[in-house]
C-alpha cells in the first residue's frame, strides 16, 4: 500500500569525541530522525552531546542506537549473549543517551539488529528492555521480519523499517555485507528503491528475485561514503512524488 508520509532516518553519532563527526552536519538537515550510537559499538559522551545538539538544531527526532559492546568490529560481528545480558546492555545504553535527550524511539545496531531477526529470545529480551525503560517507546524493526511479532509479544510498539541503500535477499532479509552489491552507493538507485518501498512496489534482490515491503521509516547508513548524496536524492524523489517526509 502506498504511503503518503514516511520517516527518513539515519544511523549517526558514530565517531569519537576528539575526532570529527563524519558528515553528520550535512546529513542531519536531510533526515527526520536519527539513531545515535550509545557508546558500545561507537560514540562517547562528548559525541552524544554534540550529536543531540545538532539534531535539536535541525528539529530532528532523536532515537537510541544500542549495539553489542564491540568497538573494534563496529558492532557488526555476531556475539553470543544471554537474554539477561542483552536486556541489561540495552537498558544501560538507553539510560546513557537519555541523560542527553528525550528518546523518540529505539533502533538496534548492526549484528544485534540482524541477530534479533533470527533469535526470538534475543529479540524479546531487547524489546523487554525497551518496555522497561518506557512502555510507550517505539522499537524500529526490519520490515517483513519475525522481529515485528516477537517484539509485539512483549507489548512493544514496532515501527517497520526498510533500507534503500542496502541489498536484500529473496527472503526479504538484508544481504550480508560480505556479498558484492550489499551496499548501494548510487544515489539514483537508492532513490528509486526508496520510492518502490514507499509505494509498496516490488524491487530486485541480489539473488534475482523481487520482494515487496511495507515500511514506515527508511534508513540511510551514516557510514556509507555517499550517505549525504543518497539522503538528498531520496528526500527529493519522495517529495517530488508527493510523499511527506516526516518523523513517525
Amino acid at each position: 500500500m502506498a504511503r503518503h508520509s514516511i520517516d527518513l532516518n539515519a544511523d549517526a553519532g558514530e565517531s569519537y569525541g576528539p575526532w570529527p563527526m563524519g558528515r553528520d552536519e550535512e546529513l542531519f538537515p536531510l533526515v527526520t530522525s536519527v539513531n545515535l550510537a550509545c557508546g558500545f559499538h561507537a560514540g562517547d559522551p562528548l559525541t552524544i552531546q554534540r550529536s543531540v545538539r545538532l539534531a535539536y538544531e535541525h528539529g530532528t527526532a532523536v532515537g537510541a542506537h544500542p549495539g553489542f559492546p564491540d568497538r573494534v568490529g563496529f558492532g557488526r560481528r555476531e556475539m553470543k549473549t544471554s537474554a539477561e545480558e542483552a536486556h541489561a546492555d540495552v537498558l544501560y545504553q538507553l539510560g546513557a543517551l537519555s541523560a542527553f535527550a528525550e528518546l523518540h524511539h529505539v533502533k538496534p545496531h548492526g549484528a544485534l539488529y540482524m541477530q534479533m531477526g533470527r533469535d526470538e529470545g534475543l529479540c524479546r529480551a531487547v524489546a523487554a528492555a525497551v518496555k522497561a525503560f518506557a512502555e510507550e517507546l517505539p522499537l524500529v524493526v526490519l520490515a517483513g521480519s519475525s522481529m515485528e511479532a516477537w517484539a509485539r509479544a512483549e507489548g512493544v510498539r514496532t515501527v517497520a523499517e526498510a533500507f534503500p541503500d542496502r541489498g536484500y535477499l529473496a527472503s526479504g532479509l538484508l544481504a550480508s555485507r560480505a556479498l558484492p552489491g550489499s551496499l548501494i552507493r548510487s544515489p539514483e538507485a537508492a532513490a528509486a528503491r526508496a520510492l518502490a518501498m514507499t509505494r509498496g512496489e516490488p524491487f530486485e534482490t541480489l539473488d534475482g528475485a523481487r520482494v515487496r515491503l511495507e515500511a514506515e521509516t527508511l534508513c540511510i547508513h551514516g557510514d556509507n561514503p555517499e550517505a549525504v548524496e543518497i539522503a538528498r536524492a531520496v528526500r527529493e524523489a519522495l517529495e517530488e512524488a508527493g510523499v511527506e517526509v516526516a518523523a513517525f
